[in-house]
């Protein structure tokens, strides 16, 4: 039985190129995709998609699909608007300004399930630095941005928490299991800042502490990482930065630990915002 997924994976799959991508964007696993897809080509009787080179391509019949798909999901997407607007529901666009590492990771499943509550509701992101997005909010340039350690006294929703960890090459001498922060930053360093005021030199300096030995500093935190693997120095990320193959590097924890919190906050005055409202209601 084919259900309303199904369709959303269609029409994404054409979108995106790559089932890969598609299933990112639907909220779905690569194989689960994969599985869905041949479900409704067996169903219809037809192949809709040619996969090569990692690629997937409409077929002539898969084209006929795919325009259906899409005045069907328009349809519905209408149907919703007007159900909304019935029951006073926001309509318009909301812009949501934030740092690479949030809208790449921990924001799209929160953006695809507004969409799909909300489908009246364009959300437009804008991936800017740490300091820009303060401008931004501060300027109302935009209705929600995501910030580094709010004070405790500012109005946030919490989006997540990241523990900051040491990085050495697999052949450092250090043998314990953990490592004070003076330590690590008396060491030959790999600056990466990812884009964010808030990196190892802010973090030394709210320390009282500073580093000795900057060899190289790098926005990326992949580049970062490439140079410690080099034996060019030691570095200090957080966590959720860490890649998934870890050859050649030695994650250790801070013997004290220090995290640091991203939350959004709402543009001076769009705090009780309807659309502001809606987004962060996700959250609630």
């Amino acid at each position: 039985m084919m259900n309303l997924m199904h369709w959303r994976l269609l029409v994404a799959i054409a979108e995106c190129g790559t089932i890969t991508r598609a299933a990112e964007q639907v909220g779905m696993t690569q194989s689960g995709a994969s599985q869905a897809l041949a479900q409704m080509e067996d169903m219809l009787g037809v192949q809709v998609f040619i996969r090569e080179r990692r690629q997937a391509l409409p077929t002539a019949i898969g084209q006929q699909v795919l325009e259906q798909a899409r005045v069907m999901l328009g349809a519905l997407a209408q149907v919703r608007r007007q159900v909304d607007a019935a029951r006073g529901m926001p309509h318009g666009s909301l812009r949501l300004a934030g740092f690479p590492m949030v809208l790449a990771h921990v924001l799209p499943p929160l953006l695809r399930r507004f969409r799909q509550l909300h489908p009246g509701i364009e959300v437009v992101q804008l991936e800017v630095s740490d300091d820009e997005v303060e401008a931004l909010l501060e300027a109302q340039l935009v209705d929600l941005g995501v910030v580094l350690n709010p004070a405790a006294e500012r109005r946030s929703w919490l989006l997540g928490l990241d523990s900051w960890v040491a990085v050495l090459p697999r052949e450092h001498p250090w043998q314990a299991a953990s490592i004070d922060l003076a330590t690590l930053l008396a060491q030959p360093f790999v600056l990466a800042t990812g884009g964010c005021s808030v990196n190892a030199r802010s973090l030394a300096a709210d320390a009282g502490l500073s580093l000795a030995q900057v060899r190289i500093e790098v926005r990326e935190w992949n580049s970062a990482f490439s140079l410690v693997r080099e034996g060019l120095g030691v570095t200090l990320v957080p966590e959720s930065t860490l890649p998934e193959q870890r050859q050649g590097l030695r994650v250790l924890p801070l013997s004290r630990p220090i995290e640091r919190r991203f939350a959004l906050v709402a543009a001076p005055g769009r705090e009780q915002s309807g659309m502001v409202q809606a987004f962060v209601q996700i959250l609630e």
